[in-house]
């Protein structure tokens, strides 16, 4: 049970003819506040591995009309910030807290109780989920799609506050048949309300059985509760599986290569006003290969191809959801944010991987276990450097979208900083809720988060002093306009964001007294939420 901090106790002497117009008055006052100003529901939308310029929205050639349309009716942040992979950015949606304080500084596990602490490798008792919180208001609480903060039941969403849960326990699957999933000896736990759960494997695609699920819940949803709805695609994760009429659309697309795809997306972000004209376009990833020298550059087309249709098809199931909450009469009253859970991936290699785990067949069918490799997904991150994993910006930015209309203005662009620990704040503030210090007799860490609301309904707001990272060994801190970031086992690299978001000017050397102050800064969260080897 969680319990909210009591207030404390205050005495009022008021005459009673007072207390009783009070009385009278005010309870007619709350009720049409209620009845005009209903608690919001609240869709939460993930992508898996989607790239900072992968959107339509923010630079790509990609059709995403449906998310395109509720960024022109909504809100774009250009400094969003997620955890750089999988795991970690969950854990710290989910809780409002850096991931080690949720114990999930690492990856998932799949051996329990083996470690505790900050890389355990499951959400920990000492903090709780939105679901948890939202449900303490009356929220019905739904989720359909990629969990991947807990392998074991007693950690499946059933049991971390979500009435109903239908999806992916594990990291990436087969988007045609969950059997197929297995790999390097881990099984595909797929769950459906607290039980296994094994998907049909006729006319079965991750992203419409998702999409599908979540429609059922708004279907039998009961109007007089407001709901949270968290709907995590797996799409783009590899593997590359599409369907034909979909990777058609996209297929000869790509035949002039990254290189030239970043730059077409780079000025396209320019001219949406996405990044600063007076950056530089990172150079091409060192370890990426040059076009001209892909021998098989139709097979390198169709893996793009495939990754579009991904986004695509995702794309278009975002449209049936938005469709089924107008039939519903509650789009305008839906918080809907859309968001990326890191940047986009580069495993393994410059052209990717093909047949893991021993499947061998057509690219894009479910025969075929495919990635497209760090040179497109260098693509994808335009206009920054590096990828998935590691925290400089072409890890860890995301696009983030929200749209309210009763909050927010229509076709806006914010630079204010953002990062997925903000989500618990915002959706406390705007639920009503109240986060607790407590639950079930264990104490719950404090938020680390702030409230985007600020932000949202275009107040002035106070930004973050600081945020940090750590994954693996990658670690970075930014403050104001200045970042200092290393890949693990490296030297310390020192960056002004607001002239050089694209990390290319190391200016570690020039300024020794921000690197010190920076540097003591990172030192103290390390230690506080418990990284190690910091």
């Amino acid at each position: 049970m969680i319990e909210i901090p009591k207030l404390k106790n205050e005495k009022f002497y008021f005459l009673p003819f007072i207390i009783a117009t009070i009385f009278l008055f005010g309870c007619e006052q709350k009720i049409n506040e209620i009845s005009e100003n209903p608690k919001p529901n609240i869709l939460l939308i993930m992508a898996d591995d989607m790239g900072y310029s992968d959107l339509g929205c923010y630079g790509s050639e990609i059709s995403t009309p449906n998310i395109d349309k509720l960024a022109k009716e909504g809100i774009r942040f250009t400094q969003f910030y997620n955890s750089a992979r999988c795991c970690p950015t969950r854990a710290s949606l989910l809780t409002g807290l850096y991931s080690h304080q949720a114990g999930m500084g690492t990856m998932v596990t799949t051996e329990p109780d083996t470690v505790k602490g900050a890389y355990q490798g499951y959400i920990n008792d000492n903090c709780v989920t939105l679901a948890e919180v939202l449900k303490t208001v009356g929220y019905k609480t739904y989720m359909s799609g990629k969990w991947h903060v807990g392998e074991f039941e007693s950690q499946w969403p059933n049991n971390r506050g979500f009435d109903e849960y239908y999806g992916l326990v594990s990291g990436a699957m087969n988007y045609f048949d969950i059997a197929k999933s297995k790999r390097e000896g881990l099984e595909r736990v797929f769950v459906k309300n607290g039980k296994r759960y094994t998907p049909p494997t006729e006319g079965f695609y991750s992203t419409d059985a998702f999409t599908e699920e979540a429609i059922g819940y708004l279907t039998q949803h009961n109007s007089e509760n407001p709901f949270f709805l968290y709907l995590a695609y797996n799409a783009p994760h590899w593997p590359l599986h599409a369907y034909p009429e979909d990777i058609k659309k996209y297929k000869g697309r790509y035949k002039d290569g990254w290189a030239e795809l970043r730059k077409q997306r780079w000025q396209k972000q320019k001219a949406l006003g996405i990044v600063d004209e007076s950056w530089e376009l990172s150079p091409q990833d060192p370890e990426a290969m040059n076009w001209e020298d892909v021998k098989d550059k139709e097979r390198m087309d169709l893996k793009m191809a495939i990754y579009a249709a991904q986004i695509d098809r995702m794309d278009a199931n975002i449209g049936r959801v938005i469709n089924k909450l107008s039939e519903m009469d509650q789009l305008d009253n839906t918080l809907i944010i859309f968001l990326s859970d890191n940047g986009a991936c580069a495993e393994e290699g410059a052209l990717g991987f093909e047949a893991l785990g021993g499947w061998d067949g057509k690219l894009g069918t479910k025969n075929s276990y495919a990635s497209y490799g760090r040179s497109w997904a260098n693509a994808s991150n335009t206009p920054f450097r590096l990828h998935k994993s590691w925290v400089h910006e072409g890890g860890i930015s995301t696009p983030f979208i929200a749209r309210f209309p009763k909050m927010i203005k229509p076709d806006q662009v914010t630079d204010q900083l953002g990062h997925v620990i903000d989500l618990m704040s915002t959706f406390v503030e705007v639920s009503g809720a109240t986060y607790p210090k407590s639950k079930n007799g264990k104490s719950i860490i404090p938020l680390e988060g702030k409230s985007l609301v600020p932000v949202l309904s275009n107040d002035k707001s106070e930004p973050h002093n600081s945020i940090y990272w750590e994954h693996f060994g990658n670690k970075a801190i930014r403050k104001g306009d200045w970042k200092l970031v290393s890949v693990a086992n490296g030297d310390w690299e020192l960056y002004n964001i607001k002239k050089d978001r694209t990390e290319l000017n190391n200016l570690i050397d020039e300024q020794p007294q921000i690197f010190n102050d920076l540097n003591k800064d990172y030192q103290k969260w390390a230690v506080r939420v418990g990284v190690k080897n910091n």
